[in-house]
């Protein structure tokens, strides 16, 4: 399943993952406070799903216990399939703040939070966590029985502290520890970066889906067991027009071109013939743009072997 990322996760790329094979819609992160007090309702559009992505589910972060709570109750209007508490994010402006990553600190604030809000919606509450603050308070054993223990559905388990961010390996190992220790189902999360992987991290953690991140950036094939290489250049062209129509739908199609530029140099990540334009790709400001760079790549690639 695609992983929940910020800029990445929308409607438009979320549901185009699912249409090709991901198992579930995670939306991006919104603060349980912007779900409370947002006049705008700009958080609506955030989730906003279609009803044949289902099962959706619905990311919220926050540090205050009452917010998350309320958010939660508001959320459950929207009719999600379920509601996941992010406990991962690693950016210090939330982190910091005691949220995302920074609940990992605090197994007993987990708890009182989970027992909270599985007794305030009728919806399954699911968590995504990390595996503790740094490499001293590997705590994740703490934090998922706080939570199971406490109502929660679901764990998913990205395999690095809060101090690694994305640097270094993965842990698989501590995945498996969490698929030996939990009663709930356990989602694999780090370093999956082709099909192998999908089937490696399965085999050696035992876990019960296997959630992809940044490998999944510009290669929704990964849901269909394809690697992003061997994808036909027309195919692969075909597939990011249909990308750019959805986000043209969703976002008007000025903000589209510009929210596109970071998602067409990894859809062609491994293309030969693409390293010329990619200045090109990143300054992209129009559909008509985006045509004429498509078609010179068709150009360039037809007589260059795929490698």
């Amino acid at each position: 399943m695609l992983a929940p990322m910020s800029g990445f996760s929308d409607l438009p790329y979320r549901s185009l993952c699912r249409r090709m094979g991901s198992a579930l819609s995670y939306t991006e992160f919104v603060s349980a406070k912007e779900v409370i007090h947002s006049r705008s309702r700009h958080w609506q559009k955030a989730f906003a799903f279609y009803e044949w992505e289902r099962p959706v589910v619905m990311q919220i972060f926050e540090a205050d216990e009452d917010s998350l709570v309320e958010a939660a109750v508001k959320l459950e209007e929207l009719k999600p399939d379920v509601i996941d508490l992010n406990m991962g994010c690693s950016i210090q402006r939330v982190a910091n703040r005691g949220a995302g990553a920074g609940l990992l600190r605090d197994p007993a604030k987990v708890a009182r939070i989970f027992a909270r809000m599985t007794r305030a919606v009728s919806c399954p509450i699911s968590g995504k966590i990390r595996l503790g603050w740094d490499c001293r308070s590997l705590n994740f054993l703490d934090v998922v029985r706080a939570m199971q223990d406490n109502g929660a559905a679901m764990v998913a388990v990205h395999a690095r502290t809060r101090e690694q961010g994305y640097s270094g390996e993965a842990d698989w190992q501590a995945i498996a520890s969490v698929v030996d220790a939990a009663r709930i189902p356990v989602i694999g999360n780090g370093d999956v970066q082709s099909v192998a992987g999908i089937e490696e991290m399965k085999r050696k953690t035992g876990c019960s889906a296997v959630m992809i991140g940044r490998g999944a950036i510009g290669n929704p094939w990964l849901f269909q067991k394809r690697e992003r290489r061997l994808v036909p250049i027309d195919e692969k062209i075909q597939l990011i027009l249909e990308h750019f129509a959805a986000m043209a739908a969703f976002y008007g199609a000025e903000l589209a071109a510009i929210l596109m530029r970071k998602h067409l140099s990894r859809y062609f990540a491994e293309q030969p013939g693409v390293r010329e334009l990619r200045g090109s790709l990143v300054r992209l400001e129009s559909e008509t743009q985006l045509r004429e760079l498509l078609d010179r790549i068709r150009e360039r690639s037809a007589s260059l072997p795929v490698t």
